[in-house]
C-alpha cells in the first residue's frame, strides 16, 4: 500500500486519472486530496456521474473537505465507518471515495495525521454574484474546532502531520508516506 498526496482538484481529475494509469496503482493505494475535490459540489446527478467515474479508478481517494463543496455529513447518502484508525464518511456505492471527518487522527503507515477541512472562502461574494455554490459551513464550526482540540488533547498534541486545506500542493500527486 502506497500513500500519495495532492492539492485541490476542483472536479478536474484528469491528472489523478493519468497518475493512476501511469503508476499502475491499485485500490490499496491511497491518494490524499487536501481539499476542494468538488466531488460533492452540486448534490445532484452531476456528482453521481463524477463519483461513478472516480469509482472506476484503481485507487482509493481520501479527501479532506474543501471550501468549494458540501460537507459529506450534510448529505444523507454518506455513512460513517472506520478506516486508517479514524472515522470517515463513505457512500456504499463508492467504497474507494473516502472523506475525512474533521478532528479525526488517521494512521498512514505509522504516521498520525490530524484532518481539518474547510477554510473561509475569500471568493464568497463573487461566487454568490455568479450564482455559484457557496455553503455556510465552509468554515469549520465552533463544534468542529472543539472536536479538533479534544482529539489533540487526547493524544497530548502529538501528531506527525496536520492535513488541512490551508496547505496547497501542485495538482500532480506526490508520494508521501
Amino acid at each position: 500500500m502506497a500513500f500519495y498526496i495532492t492539492g485541490d482538484t476542483h472536479r478536474n481529475f484528469r491528472d489523478v486519472t493519468r497518475f493512476a494509469m501511469n503508476n499502475n496503482t491499485s485500490r490499496s493505494d491511497v491518494l490524499i486530496i487536501l481539499g476542494d475535490t468538488g466531488i460533492n459540489y452540486y448534490d445532484d446527478f452531476r456528482d453521481i456521474i463524477l463519483k461513478s467515474h472516480l469509482h472506476r479508478l484503481p485507487l482509493t481517494l481520501f479527501c479532506i473537505h474543501g471550501n468549494h463543496e458540501i460537507r459529506p455529513e450534510r448529505i444523507r447518502t454518506y455513512e460513517e465507518t472506520e478506516r486508517f484508525g479514524g472515522v470517515v464518511y463513505i457512500e456504499k456505492d463508492y467504497p474507494n471515495l473516502l472523506f475525512a471527518k474533521c478532528g479525526e487522527i488517521y494512521d498512514f503507515n505509522g504516521r498520525k495525521c490530524l484532518a481539518i477541512g474547510g477554510a473561509y472562502s475569500v471568493d464568497k461574494h463573487f461566487r454568490l454574484e455568479e450564482k455559484a455554490g457557496w455553503w455556510a459551513d465552509e468554515q469549520p464550526s465552533d463544534e468542529i474546532k472543539a472536536r479538533v482540540e479534544q482529539k489533540l488533547d487526547s493524544v497530548n498534541w502529538e501528531v506527525d502531520a496536520v492535513s488541512a486545506t490551508l496547505v496547497h500542493l501542485s495538482s500532480s500527486p506526490q508520494r508521501c508516506f
